[in-house]
């Protein structure tokens, strides 16, 4: 309880950050005090954002993630140290205009994916997507690149490639050690720990409007991504009003691949992100960048776009 002091006084102290007409931004508490986030956002179940860049002495931070000569282009991946652990296991989402796949490969094909670095054009199937996107041809635009060209063009791309939602408790050792849990994660009370999972990807990427069964911590190690959040109620008007626009039936808990792809995954984003549909909904929004960190709390709604160029990296604690 806040006791005599209402919490729209610590509010109005705290920085804010948002750019969207219509949105609430998040507000951010002045310290990250355990007494501070538990009254202030854990135990009011409101989302907040941590002082700015607290977490960038995060391993992670430093070791997995280094900066391109050229300041335009943003992050890239510490390929010769992520590459110590190319055989460990990891969900990759694969995307070709309306296809979805979700696969487990070697982090070792991700690096290769993401570091192809052929200039020329092949006239066959590139082996890594051949099996998973007919017709996702013809690696690399630049190093940097994880986008896959048809042969016939180089305008839009066909294919992308993220490491999503990979379960830190399932990395080697050292890599579980880069992203350790916070201290007002592991005091804060109420519960066990929410599982920890990794996001790796090149922007732009994009996670469709869903919801978690626990309050998590989301740090952002690498690149700027934009977070739009909805309360329970909110985020439950908004899925509901797609599920009856495109004739759906499915369960606001039990989310699947069905929210990646085809009619649902369009209708999602144009009720998030269209600027005309958003007008209509009442929600929060934050930009994270390197070294961030945001408290969204259980049943919030959240759709989330990695954005600019370059790799973007997440971590939900």
């Amino acid at each position: 309880m806040l006791g005599r002091r209402p919490l729209v006084v610590i509010l109005q102290q705290c920085r804010q950050y948002s750019s969207a007409p219509g949105f609430k931004p998040v507000p951010t508490l002045p310290n990250a005090s355990l007494d501070m986030f538990r009254q202030h956002a854990f135990n009011q179940a409101m989302p907040a954002l941590l002082p700015r860049q607290i977490f960038q002495g995060l391993p992670a931070v430093q070791k997995w993630f280094a900066e391109d000569s050229n300041p335009h282009a943003g992050a890239t991946l510490n390929r010769s140290y992520l590459a110590r652990y190319g055989s460990t296991i990891v969900p990759l989402e694969i995307s070709h205009n309306d296809q979805f796949n979700r696969i487990e490969q070697p982090l070792s094909f991700f690096l290769e994916c993401v570091y192809a670095s052929s200039s020329t054009y092949r006239p066959r199937p590139s082996r890594y997507f051949s099996a998973y996107v007919p017709n996702a041809r013809a690696i690399k635009q630049t190093k940097r690149s994880n986008e896959f060209f048809s042969a016939a063009t180089i305008t839009p791309p066909t294919a992308r490639i993220y490491l999503a939602q990979a379960p830190v408790a399932n990395l080697p050792h050292s890599l579980r050690a880069d992203v350790p849990t916070p201290d007002i994660v592991l005091k804060a009370g109420q519960g066990d720990i929410y599982d920890s999972s990794i996001w790796l990807g090149q922007a732009p990427t994009y996670t469709p409007l869903h919801r978690d069964p626990n309050p998590n911590l989301f740090v952002q190690l690498a690149g700027t991504k934009i977070v739009r959040l909805f309360s329970p109620e909110v985020g439950r008007a908004i899925f509901a009003k797609v599920q009856e626009q495109i004739g759906g039936a499915a369960s606001a808990t039990m989310r699947g691949e069905e929210m990646m792809h085809g009619a649902e995954r369009k209708a999602l984003e144009d009720a998030v992100w269209n600027e005309q549909a958003a007008k209509l909904n009442t929600g929060f929004e934050a930009e994270l960048e390197t070294g961030d960190g945001m408290f969204i709390p259980k049943g919030w709604w959240h759709s989330i776009k990695g954005m600019g160029s370059g790799m973007t990296g997440s971590v939900s604690i």
